[in-house]
């Protein structure tokens, strides 16, 4: 008797971009980007300023269309769907810049960034045994970004690299199956970076990571394979060991100063 064959879970990328570009009027900020990341692997998007590696975030998570080329999700052709849908698909972001609301506490804000992503736009928000669990899945993802002794403080209150704490544990909340980080050690003090990285390191395998990251101790020691922007073009991709040793990284990118903004 023949056995059945044993299924392949995940047999489609995570992530797959074919012939992606992005065009604002006269100039090209992202041009004919392929990609593909697996289920559950940990990329690095690098590149010196002006690579075009937010704008490639942007259109990934739909914040901006496409002008040319394919975006799938979870093996899902996603390049028309708006971004609060592919939110509710699973993939979750943060931003160069603080999105928050700074009159709200760190708690409330990560219990309203899970409403956000809810089925409905319409829902009541006091259901007592519902309004528990989400509190909770707050309160958690508060305390695994590392921010969670300053639940009840305003997010005015609190110092940059504090505010890049909430925007991960915002994102973590939500619960996703891709998250995409547009780079949150920035303004990190040493001793929140190692905590950043800690946390990194420690998600979820089943969570697919990318991550575009300055700071390249942090990026090369998350990262499984590093996707590697020049001009909005991809140069270079392979794991951090070829990435180091890559002579065309060193003249691009390793050999500046590796904290400057992106774009």
């Amino acid at each position: 008797m023949t056995e059945a064959p044993t299924p392949v879970e995940h047999a489609a990328p995570t992530l797959r971009l074919r012939g992606v570009g992005r065009r604002f009027g006269g100039l090209v900020a992202v041009r004919d980007v392929d990609l593909d990341v697996a289920h559950g692997e940990r990329r690095a998007i690098l590149g010196p300023n002006g690579a075009g590696k937010t704008t490639l975030f942007n259109v990934i998570a739909g914040d901006l269309s496409v002008s040319t080329g394919t975006v799938e999700l979870f093996g899902r052709d996603v390049t028309r769907m708006p971004a609060r849908k592919r939110a509710r698909l699973g993939l979750a972001r943060t931003y160069q810049q603080s999105r928050m609301l700074l009159g709200l506490s760190v708690e409330d804000s990560i219990y309203l960034s899970i409403l956000g992503v809810g089925d409905g736009h319409l829902r009541p928000v006091t259901l007592p045994r519902k309004d528990r669990e989400l509190r909770e899945r707050a309160r958690e993802a508060a305390r695994r970004a590392a921010i969670d002794h300053k639940l009840s403080e305003l997010v005015g209150n609190l110092s940059h690299g504090e505010h890049r704490q909430v925007a991960v544990a915002m994102a973590l909340a939500s619960e996703p199956k891709l998250l995409m980080l547009d780079e949150p050690a920035s303004g990190l003090s040493r001793g929140e970076r190692q905590l950043l990285t800690d946390l990194l390191l420690g998600l979820d395998p089943e969570i697919t990571l990318v991550v575009i990251e300055h700071d390249m101790d942090i990026a090369l020691r998350v990262a499984e394979r590093v996707t590697m922007m020049h001009d909005g073009r991809v140069v270079v991709e392979g794991t951090p060991e070829e990435i180091r040793a890559n002579q065309l990284v060193h003249d691009l990118y390793l050999g500046r100063h590796h904290y400057a903004a992106d774009e």
